[in-house]
């Protein structure tokens, strides 16, 4: 017997529900961004910081590294280093080891510093305001430069992609991507620029809370009723056995 879901309807019945015209696809991501907004009124960036030099270095940090640990790390860090010179007035080595327990740390250590010397010589030690001038600093790729762009500056120039939004982004039927390169821009055709800056923070914290990787929580996801991916089954007790 074909599975049935969602109050009777066969899976195959909702996937052909799920071939959407673009307006509708539109109506549906409007439908998600109120969801979103429901559930984590209060999402906000997971990294740690309080001026636009800590985020960018939480940020350098964070690549392949989780945000847990990366606050962990840079609790103690951001209390040692408060400027652009003070990562460049210690020994490579020495920085390595105040960050070894991220991953890459050698790697992440010698990028810190060579972004802090470009700040310091072509920026008066300040994080510029511009995605051009964020992506020509070491360590810093588009994500990074879009996460430092919206969190500390309020300026959105695109979304966020990371794993959880590579995740979520498939499952709701936003993208048939896999890469983020080509899954932002697919993003950014029908999510309002303004809701950029909070759409990846509420994304990411709905992946991290309820659609997790392994076994997402559809039975308390604001997102399941637009969702073609819920694994939600409602038996009718009044359908026959086949």
């Amino acid at each position: 017997m074909e599975d049935r879901c969602r109050a009777g309807r066969s899976k195959s019945e909702i996937k052909e529900e799920m071939r959407e015209t673009k307006t509708d696809l539109l109506e549906r991501v409007k439908q998600i961004i109120r969801g979103l907004k429901k559930q984590h009124p209060e999402a906000k960036c997971a990294l740690n910081h309080t001026n636009p030099l800590e985020l960018l270095i939480a940020t350098i940090l964070s690549a392949q590294c989780t945000d847990e640990r990366v606050n962990i790390v840079t609790s103690t860090l951001f209390r040692k280093y408060r400027r652009c010179e003070d990562y460049l007035g210690v020994p490579q080595t020495e920085l390595e080891k105040d960050i070894n327990s991220v991953t890459f740390f050698r790697n992440k250590a010698k990028a810190i510093q060579g972004a802090c010397q470009i700040l310091v010589e072509r920026h008066g030690g300040q994080v510029p305001q511009t995605l051009d001038d964020l992506v020509e600093l070491p360590g810093v790729g588009r994500k990074t430069a879009n996460v430092v762009m919206g969190t500390a500056f309020g300026i959105p120039t695109g979304i966020v992609v990371d794993t959880h939004v590579i995740r979520l982004s498939q499952r709701l039927g936003l993208t048939r991507n896999k890469l983020p390169e080509k899954i932002e821009p697919d993003l950014i055709k029908i999510i309002p620029k303004k809701e950029w800056i909070d759409f990846s923070h509420r994304l990411i914290l709905h992946g991290r809370r309820v659609c997790k990787a392994r076994r997402p929580a559809c039975e308390i996801c604001a997102l399941e009723k637009f969702c073609p991916s819920s694994t939600l089954i409602e038996c009718s007790q009044d359908l026959p056995v086949q």
